[in-house]
């Protein structure tokens, strides 16, 4: 069966979402205007409203589009691995060339909208914490399967080192931002990597 092609409508919408989202993540909810995102977008002020009934909205949207990104290339760099400890590796080496390839120009999604929505909006504040929620569901996932599989320690406390290993990762990518290089990721992933050879034994 023909899948149904998008109204242009739709393409519109989706256009939208995603120029706006680069421009948010680089620039930060309140740092984009009307009028910024009229440009990225080449669409009227009036093309927006009728699509989003306000700037939150939209940036919700580009939010949620920029989030789906990240799970979906996550998903895709531990897919061909059926060990745990492949994938492991895997998403330990996604994170590596996290700055070199980005999924979207300005810096880690998650982390910039984190800092920016903590106080001052709520909606997208809940949308960072699903978004963290599903990446440590996840990992935590991913461990236990290495449990199951016979390859990591029976005793190991998933959820907690699940919570470590995401904060660890968005804390490098802070500092690298922050000193404008990669080192302090790639040494906080060395350091990682080494915590977790420990906590599991060898993977």
């Amino acid at each position: 069966m023909k899948l149904a092609q998008p109204t242009k409508s739709e393409r519109t919408r989706r256009l939208i979402i995603e120029r706006s989202a680069e421009l948010f993540n680089q620039k930060g909810f309140a740092g984009t205007s009307y009028q910024d995102l009229m440009q990225a977008t080449g669409v009227t002020k009036g093309c927006l409203y009728g699509h989003f009934s306000s700037k939150e909205e939209l940036a919700v949207a580009a939010f949620e589009f920029v989030a789906q990104t990240l799970i979906d290339r996550v998903g895709s760099a531990i897919a061909p691995y059926e060990k745990a400890g492949e994938r492991l590796r895997a998403l330990l080496s996604f994170y590596r060339t996290y700055l070199t390839n980005p999924i979207i120009a300005g810096g880690c999604p998650l982390l910039n909208t984190a800092v920016e929505a903590d106080d001052n909006h709520p909606a997208l504040h809940e949308r960072v914490v699903h978004v963290l929620n599903r990446l440590h569901k996840g990992v935590r996932n991913l461990l236990e399967l290495g449990k199951a599989q016979g390859a990591f320690r029976a005793s190991a406390d998933t959820s907690a080192m699940a919570t470590f290993f995401i904060s660890s990762v968005e804390g490098g990518i802070l500092l690298a931002k922050a000193y404008g290089e990669e080192k302090p990721l790639q040494t906080v992933l060395d350091q990682l990597e080494r915590w977790l050879q420990q906590e599991l034994g060898s993977f």
